[in-house]
C-alpha cells in the first residue's frame, strides 16, 4: 500500500481497552514462551501502527508517544519522505555490500553528514548498523591514528551493549551486571552534573577531570575522551557552561582526540542539527544513530579527513552498513527535517515542557533540565535532595496506564525523559505532559 492510500492515523489519544488489552495480552504470552525474559518491554502493549505523535496498539488502543522509540522516530514513525524513499529504494535492490559494489545513497549521506556534522574542515563518514558500531569504530580510528591505547569515557555515561561499549558505559544494572570482564585501557573520569556538583561550575568541573586524565592515564597514553553532550542514559545532564570548551581545549593542546556521541542528542533532537552546536564544540570525530534513518538500522561516524583516512584499507566496514535502504530513510529524514522547519520544531517543545513545569512546580522535582525535544525531570526527596527512584518508578507507571508513552532514565533511577517525535501536535504533548503532573499529584 502506497502512502498516498494508507489510512490517516487520527491524532488523539483514545483508549478502547483497558491497558494492556487482550490481544496485547495474548502476545505478551506468546513473547514469553520465545523471547528471552531479557528483553523486557517498557509499555505492556504491541505496536500496529504510528504516526506523528500517536502509536495504535494492536487493540485499537491509540497513545500519546512522549518516547519516539528512544529518540529513533524523531520525524514521525512514518514520515512520508522516509516511507516514499524506502518503497522505491526496495523496488529496485536491498543489498549488494558497499565494500563489494558501492552506490550512490551511500555517497550521498556521507556527503550531508559533512555537510551538517560541527566536524571542522575537510570530512570523511563510514556508515554502520548501530550506535554502538559507530562508537567501536570510533575508538578503532583513534587508536590507529594517535598509536595510543587509552580511551576516557565520563561518569554517567551511556554508549552501548557492547564488550568494549559496556566498558565505557557507567551504570551497572541493567547495562553491565554479570557479562564482565569487559574490555581493557578504557578509563573514567568525573564530569559535570550541576545538580550533584556542589556548586562547582563549568570551568572548575573540566579542571577536575582534566587532574583525572592527567594523574590516571596520562595524556601521552590517551588516544581520545568520549562524551556526550548531553548525557542520556545518565540522565539527561547538559553539563555546566564551559565545561566542554575546556575539555575540548585541553585535548586539542595534547594531541587527544575528542568523540561526540550523538546518538540519541543528534539529528535535530536538541533545537540544533547536533548538540555539540550549543556551545560551539568541533569534535574530531562524531558518532549519530538512532534518529539518522527515522527508524531503519543506521550510523554513522563522521571525523576530519586525516583521522579517518588513517585506517588502512579493509580496515573498517561491515556487511549491512550503510544497507540502501536504510541510507535513502536517511535521505529522507534530512529532507523532512529541513522542509518542516522540526530544528525549530524542537525548540518550541522545549518551551513548551518549561513552561509546563514552571507554571505546575513541585518540590519533589529537583531539576528540569535539557534541550530541545531532549528534556527530563529529575525527582528527589524535597528534604534532602536524595534521587527518589520510587516515586519516578510511580509517577511513570501511572501515566503510562493513561495511553502515554513515557521513558524514565538516569543513573539513579530517577528521571523522566520526553523524547517527543518532532512533529507531535502541541495539544497532544500538552496533555502528556498534563498526565505527568496529575500522577505526581496522585502520588
Amino acid at each position: 500500500m502506497s502512502t498516498a492510500e494508507r489510512p490517516a492515523l487520527e491524532q488523539s489519544r483514545h483508549l478502547a481497552t483497558e491497558i494492556p488489552g487482550p490481544r496485547s495480552r495474548e502476545l505478551a504470552a506468546r513473547q514469553a514462551a520465545s523471547v528471552p525474559g531479557a528483553l523486557a518491554p517498557t509499555m505492556p502493549v504491541y505496536a500496529a501502527r504510528a504516526y506523528d505523535g500517536i502509536l495504535e496498539d494492536v487493540d485499537g488502543n491509540r497513545l500519546i508517544d512522549l518516547g519516539s522509540g528512544i529518540a529513533v522516530t524523531s520525524v514521525g514513525a512514518a514520515a512520508p519522505a522516509v516511507v516514499e524513499n524506502v518503497q522505491s529504494q526496495v523496488a529496485e535492490f536491498t543489498h549488494t555490500c558497499f565494500m563489494v559494489t558501492p552506490y550512490e545513497g551511500y555517497v550521498e549521506v556521507a556527503e550531508r553528514l559533512g555537510e551538517k556534522s560541527p566536524v571542522p574542515g575537510e570530512t570523511r563518514t563510514a556508515l554502520f548498523n548501530s550506535g554502538a558500531e559507530a562508537v567501536e569504530n570510533a575508538v578503532k580510528v583513534a587508536r590507529a591514528y594517535t598509536g595510543r591505547q587509552a580511551v576516557a569515557a565520563f561518569d554517567h555515561a551511556y554508549h552501548g551493549r557492547t564488550t568494549l561499549t559496556m566498558a565505557l558505559t557507567a551504570k551497572q544494572m541493567p547495562y553491565k551486571h554479570s557479562f564482565g570482564p569487559f574490555a581493557p585501557e578504557v578509563y573514567r573520569v568525573p564530569g559535570s552534573y550541576p545538580l550533584r556538583d556542589g556548586g562547582l561550575d563549568g570551568v572548575a568541573a573540566a579542571q577536575a577531570t582534566i587532574s583525572a586524565l592527567e594523574k590516571q592515564i596520562g595524556a601521552d597514553s590517551l588516544a581520545a575522551v568520549i562524551m556526550e553532550p548531553v548525557q542520556g542514559e545518565g540522565g539527561f545532564i547538559v553539563p555546566a557552561e564551559g565545561f566542554l570548551p575546556t575539555v575540548v581545549d585541553w585535548c586539542r593542546e595534547n594531541g587527544v582526540l575528542f568523540i561526540a556521541d550523538e546518538v540519541q542528542s543528534g539529528f535535530a533532537r536538541t533545537g540544533a542539527w547536533f548538540a555539540c552546536e550549543h556551545e560551539g564544540i568541533e569534535p574530531d570525530l562524531i558518532t549519530t544513530a538512532k534518529g539518522i534513518a527515522g527508524g531503519m538500522p543506521l550510523s554513522a561516524l563522521t571525523g576530519r579527513a586525516e583521522i579517518m583516512d588513517s585506517v588502512h584499507a579493509g580496515g573498517l566496514g561491515g556487511t549491512y552498513g550503510g544497507n540502501p535502504v536504510a541510507c535513502a530513510a536517511a535521505l529522507g529524514v534530512f529532507e523532512t527535517i529541513e522542509s518542516q522547519g522540526l530544528i525549530e520544531a524542537a525548540q518550541r517543545i522545549e518551551q513548551v515542557i518549561r513552561g509546563h513545569f514552571e507554571q505546575n512546580a513541585d518540590d519533589r522535582i529537583g531539576e528540569v533540565r535539557g534541550r530541545g525535544a531532549m528534556m527530563a525531570i529529575e525527582f528527589v526527596d524535597p528534604a534532602t535532595g536524595a534521587p527518589d527512584a520510587e516515586l519516578c518508578g510511580a509517577v511513570a507507571k501511572a501515566v503510562r496506564e493513561t495511553g502515554v508513552i513515557l521513558l524514565t532514565c538516569g543513573t539513579y533511577g530517577n528521571v523522566v525523559r520526553f523524547l517527543p517525535p518532532l512533529t507531535i501536535s502541541e495539544e497532544l504533548l500538552r496533555e502528556g505532559l498534563q498526565e505527568v503532573t496529575d500522577a505526581l499529584k496522585a502520588v
